[in-house]
């Protein structure tokens, strides 16, 4: 039972129509009135006294609108442009002022240009700050919500705890799932719907803004777009299938082509190599030829050489032994004069 009751606590729903006596309930259950301001706007919504497409300062379309509550009074139109204009193209601007004193009253009116920057404004601007003054913001639930009934009629939602007058089921705040039975009965007869049982939703999940209804034309013209654009995209996939393809066989043919152009990059490179070979290898037998020719030339030159000192040696010799001889022979001769002249005796000279 506690798990069932925290579980419960955690929980909440958001109203989808307008009905005074729920809007003044914490859980959506009570079915009847705590003040005289829900038994008034609970007047109002019974006999149809208020219109809220009745208003001619209203324009624009409510489905772009964006209403901002809580705001300073000093802020101005021109500073409220500039912020809302962070979350996109501002289209008509309405800050609602007092009639007679003309000072604001702390709330405003933005339309967008699209419904998707009217959405992003919804998400983002949420609790934040102008003129150091938090503010909410909302969809356009005057002409959006089903029996919606103003503030100054007694209606209304949100407020704050002192002013005694709490209307629940906004964005601000939401209705808790029940803690007690739900008088369904009751409840039918006054027309309340009762509460979404077993289809809460989370304090921290945002609730969507309703979207614009299609009616069967639209619904047509948008599956004829949808169509149309399907159509253009299949022939845009066609196209950029057959420009890839293109371009598959435009890079395999370069690819080829550099091969091609590789491969006899790679014989003229071996051609090239096998010349240098063969240049080298006869430089080489050149070389080898010529080395042998001039060893064989220097081997003449020095057998040449060789035999000439030997036979200029040989010539030395015979010529140093024919004067050896010759000289002997000279000593010979005269050493025989000698002895002959030594023989003769003194008296027969």
């Amino acid at each position: 039972m506690e798990k069932m009751r925290a579980r419960n606590l955690n929980s909440v729903f958001y109203a989808d129509s307008y009905h005074p006596i729920q809007a003044g309930s914490i859980d959506g259950t009570d079915v009847l009135p705590h003040d005289n301001a829900i038994y008034r706007a609970h007047l109002c919504s019974s006999i149809g006294l208020y219109d809220p497409f009745g208003d001619p300062k209203i324009i624009g379309d409510p489905y772009c609108t964006l209403f901002v509550g809580r705001l300073s009074r000093l802020t101005s139109e021109d500073t409220l442009r500039k912020v809302m204009s962070k979350y996109g193209r501002v289209k008509n601007l309405r800050l609602v002022r007092d009639i007679v004193t003309g000072a604001s009253r702390g709330y405003a009116f933005v339309e967008f240009e699209t419904e998707r920057e009217m959405r992003r404004a919804y998400m983002d601007a949420h609790h934040s700050y102008i003129d150091d003054c938090e503010i909410i913001v909302d969809y356009n639930r005057q002409q959006l919500m089903p029996g919606w009934i103003p503030r100054r009629l007694g209606g209304g939602l949100s407020s704050k705890k002192e002013s005694g007058q709490l209307r629940f089921g906004g964005r601000e705040k939401p209705f808790r799932a029940p803690l007690k039975p739900i008088p369904y009965e009751e409840l039918k007869k006054l027309g309340i719907p009762p509460p979404p049982e077993g289809r809460y939703m989370s304090r921290f999940q945002v609730p969507s803004p309703p979207r614009r209804e299609r009616d069967l034309s639209d619904r047509e013209e948008g599956s004829h777009r949808r169509s149309s654009k399907d159509k253009n995209r299949t022939e845009d996939a066609l196209k950029s299938s057959a420009d890839t393809e293109e371009e598959h066989y435009r890079r395999s043919s370069s690819h080829r082509e550099d091969e091609e152009r590789h491969s006899r990059r790679s014989s003229s490179y071996r051609e090239d190599e096998e010349g240098h070979y063969r240049r080298s290898s006869s430089h080489q037998e050149d070389h080898s030829r010529r080395r042998g020719s001039s060893e064989r030339k220097e081997e003449k030159g020095s057998h040449y050489h060789h035999r000439r000192s030997s036979e200029k040696e040989h010539r030395y010799r015979s010529s140093e032994s024919e004067k050896h001889s010759r000289k002997r022979k000279e000593r010979a001769e005269h050493s025989h004069r000698r002895e002959k002249y030594s023989r003769r005796s003194p008296n027969e000279d």
